[in-house]
């Protein structure tokens, strides 16, 4: 499935979840357009024009709130910028920054290089991002990691962690017994990714009763977690909704899931050595303690991700 968006949509929670049904309905996304953006298809493979810098998100709030604080971020110091947000996944995204259709993209490195090499397995940061760099396309960049870190995670439900006596020391291998019992849920990528179902089979040997294609660890995802018409769900460690509903994350003692931390991935040509200084110095400031606070305020408390990005900017002094 592909998803098409058209620049800005005026983004709160609800108006987010309300475009992923639509999705799950009608296999289409539409965003309405707002500020400085244009209305262009973003699938179909235009560059960048006149010095503008195209800042992408993949098809998450998370991602949404980070190309918002990257973007910000580059026109605070002058660069113009353009957003096509809620792109889809990166096996959509990595072609359309990497034929300069996007410029910036923010991107997890973990997950960035498990998809182009899913044979990696980097001891520390640097060595995940040599290993990226050596993967890379030639024409793109990857910019400084951020110390914010985002991790997809196996979480289940209340029901499901009392029922089996799970808990937060629990691992993902403790399902092996009982993953014939369980249906898991994620996006339709997560089916065929090292980092989804191939490697949980491969390093944990689970094969799950059968698997539900929600979206990535959004609203349609923990709602059917909550629901209980799935029991384990591919989540997000910084998303705020795990504590809200009493989700059990599971250890994962494997590294299966490896780093993930929160870095910008950029189209060389596209994206001057002052933009480039400009988005280091937005992943120097952020932790995850901050990402968590930012995605709370988007998803528990319904405040636009542009308006969340700009302030946290400003009082981070960016």
């Amino acid at each position: 499935m592909t998803n098409v968006t058209h620049a800005r949509s005026t983004k709160t929670t609800a108006t987010y979840a309300a475009s992923l049904l639509v999705v799950a309905a009608a296999a289409l996304t539409g965003c309405g357009s707002s500020d400085d953006s244009g209305s262009k298809d973003p699938l179909k493979g235009d560059s960048a024009k006149g010095g503008t810098v195209v800042v992408g998100s993949n098809n998450f709030p998370e991602s949404i709130l980070l190309a918002d604080i990257y973007g910000e971020a580059l026109k605070a110091k002058g660069v113009k910028v353009s957003y096509k947000l809620n792109i889809g996944s990166r096996e959509t995204t990595y072609g359309l920054i990497k034929n300069g259709t996007i410029t910036v993209l923010p991107e997890y490195n973990g997950a960035l290089l498990a998809y182009l090499n899913a044979k990696a397995a980097p001891a520390t940061v640097e060595d995940t991002s040599k290993a990226i760099t050596a993967a890379l396309d030639s024409k793109l960049t990857l910019l400084e990691p951020s110390k914010a870190e985002d991790k997809d995670a196996i979480a289940v439900n209340e029901a499901t962690a009392k029922k089996y006596k799970l808990t937060t020391s629990s691992t993902i291998a403790d399902l092996a017994d009982l993953a014939k019992d369980v249906t898991i849920g994620g996006s339709p990528e997560f089916q065929t990714r090292k980092q989804g179902l191939l490697g949980l089979k491969s390093e944990y040997g689970l094969e799950f009763k059968s698997f539900k294609a929600l979206d990535a660890g959004g609203p349609l995802t923990v709602a059917a977690l909550k629901g209980n018409n799935i029991q384990a769900a591919d989540l997000f460690t910084t998303d705020p909704g795990i504590t809200k509903n009493k989700f059990v994350v599971l250890q994962d003692p494997k590294n299966l899931f490896g780093f993930e931390n929160v870095t910008p991935l950029a189209y060389k040509s596209g994206l001057s050595s002052a933009g480039v200084s400009a988005l280091n110095a937005v992943s120097a400031k952020l932790d995850t303690e901050t990402l968590v606070k930012l995605n709370a305020q988007v998803q528990n408390d319904n405040k636009d991700p542009l308006d969340v990005a700009k302030t946290w900017l400003s009082t981070a002094g960016l």
